[in-house]
């Protein structure tokens, strides 16, 4: 018996001892399970990474929401006074129904589990997620058991409708293993899903049974990495005054789509982008059928706006010869005839009275001047028929028809050949800034807020300088003579204070079928591709609406000039671009102010007609805004940044984009409201200011401030009630 049981003690002894040494049990790591069974924690989310404007505007952004679960197995409750599961499934399902987007039977078929299953809670989808703080706190104040709220995160759109088709919007998905993820589904947030998407982060420790934290136990923390941020070149003054305009005209015209840009010739820039049919992208409402950027992915037949192109070219290879004489009305070619919009013409006219008419028949015969090989090597140096490199995806390059002689014909005046809107901006950015070319980009750079490093910094491309300084300047008077002239059909494109050049459109639209054209007042697509001031233009536009619904006595461009018109005057101003500066035209480029001192700086910038405006209490200069070398024209304010506290001063008529670098040199807790110009600040002129409390500037738009009665009808003229109307 000794031997026995002095042999199973060994044995017993060998055991402990092999355990301890290898912590290995029938192939299970003992070390391992015992961690994975006291170790806990939970996941640190990630925002995905915001899209702002380029003054820094939020335009999406992850928010706090609540997402709606249902405990309906009984075996979550304990104690029946006080039950952990949904116990009257037909009244909560009632009361839920009252606050979330989802139908009573709909919620009462949630939480009724089908026979034989074992269901421990249920979710409602998009209608159980998203939930305000609001509604969380008027749920749970119905007290209705197994009802349970978690924090969740939103993507939130703040500006609602707002370049919807250009930003797009993201939902939130679960995959196979249960995982959650917020996923662009369209627009900015698609194409840059990878570049958005921040990492998760993680917490460990360890717990005892009770879930307490264990004494000896150390937090391990990984932290998450947010998304990138990314930048926009979009002005959101600028985009709501497109967008308000827009929505305006669509809802008195009700015409089949609307689109529309603005862009910097100077460098590209896109500055608003808008198109309807639109949607707000924190509902998808209003997402129908179209999820196509139609400024970059669908191509138009121009119309006469593409005769812009025609004359520069023209211009450029010597052919153009305005006081030359031409018979208009109808041109032959070959058994096909091109006829004016009035068909029977205005007999013999000069060019430059035919190019203010919109006479086809002169666009006609200008190519027989100048030759189909030399006019197409202008189109090609103008980017028509490929794509301009914009940093969005698929991207339409349009054709330039030319198999047949009416085909090349007809191109000469924008029917045939087909074009996107963002070939006719960047054309357009050559005639407007003395001939070079620039191409259009909306992302201005992309950081990683964890870091700070740019991870992407866009700058302005030339693309090329398809006609000389010279030819961009005789084609803007040319374009301005179709607002100005006696002659011209522009005239509704006047704006009061500033001198714009342009070139009206009515283009015919192909049937469903793609059999012909459809034909009718209301049945074209009415466009204007303009500029503004002449002199030195600070804006390019191409607004284009296709099928409005027009009164009586209205033509084609006036929905387009209600939307041009609008957007053009209210951007000027607020870009600081005065009437009066219009006039002269003078800039003056500033030196390098930092490391002077601000008494002969200031008197040196107010002789030269500028306005500094002071931050801190003077003495050397450390910071200035705008930099050196910058053009500015009379009465522009230059900032200049040095020690001490500041004393505040007027904000009276200054705009949003002056207020905002204020803000941002000062560091000063600035509240803004509003859009447009500085109406009313909370603290007054001359208070210095000592701690942190808020300081209230309210802003109102033009519109807001000068309301107007609207404007009498003006009497139609033959020119635009059927300009340009191309034949079959």
């Amino acid at each position: 018996m000794f031997i026995i049981f002095g042999g199973l003690f060994l044995l017993l002894y060998w055991r402990f001892v092999s355990i301890q040494a290898t912590g290995i049990v029938k192939g299970h790591e003992l070390e391992a399970e015992a961690l994975a069974k006291y170790q806990t924690g939970y996941v640190l989310s990630a925002d995905r990474g915001k899209i702002l404007d380029r003054n820094e505007n939020v335009i999406a952004e992850d928010t706090l929401s609540y997402r709606l679960v249902a405990v309906i197995n009984d075996s979550a409750t304990v104690n029946k006074k006080n039950p952990r599961h949904v116990v009257d499934k037909a009244e909560t399902a009632k009361l839920l129904a009252q606050y979330i987007p989802m139908d009573e039977d709909k919620i009462l078929a949630r939480l009724t589990p089908k026979p034989g299953a074992n269901t421990y809670q249920v979710e409602f989808g998009l209608a159980g997620r998203g939930i305000s703080h609001e509604i969380k706190k008027e749920i749970e104040a119905l007290e209705l058991p197994g009802i349970i709220l978690y924090s969740d995160k939103k993507r939130y759109y703040p500006n609602g409708a707002f370049a919807s088709h250009l930003i797009g919007f993201a939902l939130r998905e679960t995959d196979e293993d249960g995982n959650t993820s917020v996923v662009g589904k369209m627009g900015l947030e698609s194409i840059y899903n990878e570049q958005l998407t921040g990492t998760d982060g993680k917490l460990t420790y360890q717990r005892d049974a009770r879930n307490y934290l264990l004494p000896s136990s150390d937090k391990i923390i990984q932290d998450a990495q947010d998304g990138n941020d990314i930048y926009l070149t979009i002005d959101k003054t600028i985009q709501n005054f497109l967008d308000e305009a827009m929505s305006r005209v669509d809802e008195k015209y009700n015409p089949q789509s609307m689109v529309a840009v603005v862009a910097n010739p100077k460098t590209g820039e896109i500055l608003a982008m808008s198109q309807r049919p639109t949607f707000n992208p924190d509902t998808r409402e209003g997402l129908d059928g179209n999820w196509l950027n139609d400024v970059v992915e669908n191509t138009i037949e121009p119309g006469s706006t593409f005769k812009t192109f025609t004359v520069a070219a023209a211009i450029d290879s010597g052919n153009w010869h305005p006081n030359a004489e031409y018979q208009s009305g109808q041109y032959k070619v070959y058994k096909d005839t091109v006829k004016d919009h009035n068909e029977y013409g205005w007999g013999r006219i000069s060019y430059l009275e035919g190019f203010q008419r919109s006479s086809n028949t002169a666009m006609t015969n200008l190519l027989d001047i100048m030759g189909w090989q030399t006019y197409e090597s202008y189109l090609k140096k103008f980017g028509f028929g490929q794509k301009t490199g914009i940093d969005l995806p698929n991207e339409a390059s349009g054709i330039i028809n030319s198999r047949y002689p009416l085909e090349k014909y007809t191109t000469t005046f924008g029917q045939g050949s087909t074009v996107t809107p963002i070939q006719l901006i960047q054309g357009l950015t050559a005639v407007a800034n003395d001939g070079e070319m620039m191409q259009p980009y909306v992302i201005d750079k992309i950081v990683n807020p964890n870091t700070g490093e740019i991870v992407v910094d866009s700058k302005p491309t030339k693309k090329g300088q398809p006609i000389s300084a010279d030819t961009a300047k005789k084609t803007r008077e040319l374009l301005a003579s179709t607002v100005y002239g006696e002659a011209g059909n522009a005239k509704r494109f006047q704006i009061e204070g500033y001198k714009v050049a342009g070139k009206t459109g009515t283009a015919q639209m192909p049937k469903a079928n793609g059999k012909g054209y459809d034909w009718g007042k209301n049945e074209f697509l009415y466009s204007f591709l303009g500029m503004a001031p002449v002199e030195d233009p600070q804006l390019v536009v191409f607004i284009s609406v296709a099928k409005p619904k027009l009164g009586i006595t209205e033509a084609g461009s006036d929905p387009v000039s209600q939307v041009f018109n609008s957007v053009v005057l209210n951007s000027l101003k607020y870009m600081n671009i005065n009437p009066a500066d219009v006039a002269e035209v003078q800039k003056k480029k500033i030196a390098d102010y930092t490391g002077q001192q601000t008494d002969s700086v200031m008197t040196e910038l107010e002789a030269e007609g500028l306005h500094p405006v002071l931050i801190g209490q003077g003495g050397q200069i450390l910071e200035q805004f705008p930099a050196a070398d910058a053009s500015l024209i009379k009465e522009s304010i230059v900032f200049l940044k040095t020690e001490g506290d500041i004393t505040l001063p007027s904000f009276e008529n200054w705009s949003l984009r002056n207020l905002l670098v204020y803000k941002s040199l000062s560091k000063l807790p600035i509240e803004i409201f509003g859009e447009g110009y500085v109406e009313s600040q909370s603290v007054s002129q001359g208070t210095m200011i000592v701690d942190e409390s808020p300081i209230v500037v309210k802003l109102k738009t033009p519109e807001e401030k000068h309301s107007t009665p609207p404007a009498e009808d003006m009497e139609m003229e033959d020119e635009e009630s059927g300009e340009e109307l191309p034949q079959d």
